[in-house]
């Protein structure tokens, strides 16, 4: 054993963390929190500036933790940078890895490469400087036999001898309290037994609960087949509310779900964000052979119709005026990636829906240019639209003021509620048409080309 997790406890090392993002910042908060300082890498100035004044640069990310941020940094456990120099140097033995593997909703791995690549001309350069690596990103099954392993070996570098190798992707849900780093199961692979060993032990000094694969083959591609699993069941569950459109699956899926061995899910209007569409794509993309995959395929081609049926069934009610509550693809977070608002967004505008879209998260400028539709205010605008529909379920739309101004209306628009975020409400007995996904009839009568 090298003895990183001593010089880490002894506090005459750091653990540099490449980008800052959700997962970048939740593992220096952990760490930090244990007493570990962490430096943050990234190419963002304004993101590194804000966490150096106090404040985690994510939104919403600070309330996942179960403890207050703003005294570590304070304490100097937490920083940032964008001068790389200041982490490839002995004095920060640890790194870790999670930096985004995507781009436009698609696997893109140009930032890892440009990463590794600097660690490794760092490591070259100093003999002295022998770190542990442990990728954190999500990657394509292969990528560290095909691209991280290679680029090392490329400045003359021996895995396992300059450096030691873990792969160990990351598995959160950013909007549930309690479902920590610290407290969710982790699974790690390094690229031999000693850096197995040493993964293992660095990531225990914050996880509770930690599964050693076999190698870092396993757990490269354990996170991605977890999530496509996921994106299956929740895809069915829309091919069922378009094979069943007079049943409420909502309440058939609450009902399966009561049988022990079955996760409960329900319609919507379609899976977005970091982690289970973009899964799918990536073992799709890393598989020997992807025709084998054809649930997998299927499921990501019914993920994708079921935004244009959201926008066909608004259409076919007759509605000319949509306003769209959310542009991140879950409640509480700034995260659009592959949100089905844009999907949904664009299908009405290339019918000529005049559409308009909130979300309290983004400015003006942002939403126009992820969505091409203007913005509107929430509660006070929303007398100007036939159709309201609900992507996601922030706690900003979810206010007394947001229901008495919406029980005020004189006519009352459509409602589609992506996640139920007004079924208290009671909006049928005060004369709404009103939906949760999922529910009989939620897509209208719609008649179009099956995707099933």
């Amino acid at each position: 054993m090298r003895g990183y997790v001593e010089s880490l406890l002894s506090k005459q090392a750091s653990i540099g963390v490449w980008g800052i993002g959700y997962i970048g910042c939740s593992t220096m908060a952990y760490y930090a929190e244990a007493g570990i300082k962490c430096i943050g890498v990234d190419v963002d100035a304004s993101r590194v500036d804000t966490l150096n004044r106090g404040e985690i640069p994510v939104p919403g990310l600070e309330a996942w933790f179960d403890f207050e941020t703003e005294p570590l940094i304070s304490k100097g456990l937490m920083r940032a940078t964008t001068d790389t120099a200041e982490v490839l140097n002995q004095k920060v033995p640890v790194h870790f890895i999670c930096v985004p593997t995507e781009r436009d909703g698609r696997p893109e791995l140009s930032i890892l490469e440009t990463v590794i690549d600097q660690i490794a001309a760092a490591i070259k350069n100093d003999s002295t400087f022998s770190p542990l690596v442990v990728i954190e990103s999500t990657m394509t099954p292969g990528t560290t036999d095909k691209l991280v392993i290679p680029l090392f070996q490329s400045h003359g570098l021996i895995v396992g001898q300059d450096l030691l190798l873990g792969v160990a992707p990351r598995r959160d849900w950013f909007v549930a309290k309690g479902q920590s780093l610290r407290n969710l199961d982790r699974i790690c692979g390094g690229f031999d037994e000693e850096s197995s060993e040493e993964t293992l032990s660095v990531l225990g000094i914050v996880c509770q609960t930690l599964h050693q694969a076999s190698s870092y083959k396993v757990s490269e591609i354990v996170k991605c087949v977890e999530n496509a699993f996921r994106h299956m069941e929740i895809t069915l569950a829309n091919q069922l509310s378009l094979a069943y459109p007079d049943h409420d699956i909502r309440e058939l899926l609450r009902l399966v779900g009561t049988k022990w061995n079955v996760g409960t899910y329900h319609p919507s209007f379609g899976t977005g964000g970091y982690c289970i569409p973009l899964s799918s794509q990536y073992v799709l993309e890393g598989a020997q052979a992807p025709q084998e995959l054809t649930l997998l395929a299927e499921t990501l081609q019914t993920d994708t119709a079921i935004r244009e049926r959201v926008a066909e069934s608004v259409i076919s009610r007759g509605c000319k005026r949509v306003g769209v509550l959310g542009l991140s693809y879950r409640g509480n977070l700034k995260v659009s990636i592959l949100s089905p608002t844009i999907g949904i967004v664009k299908a009405l505008l290339d019918r000529k829906i005049e559409v308009k879209v909130c979300d309290p998260y983004y400015g003006d400028e942002e939403i126009r240019h992820q969505t091409g539709a203007f913005t509107f205010s929430f509660p006070s605008d929303i007398q100007e639209f036939d159709a309201l529909l609900i992507t996601a379920d922030h706690q900003e739309f979810a206010s007394e003021e947001s229901r008495e101004a919406l029980l005020n209306l004189p006519i009352k628009p459509l409602i589609l509620d992506n996640y139920g975020l007004w079924s208290d409400w009671k909006l049928r007995e005060h004369g709404f048409e009103y939906y949760q996904a999922g529910e009989a009839n939620w897509l209208g009568n719609l008649k179009v080309p099956s995707v099933i």
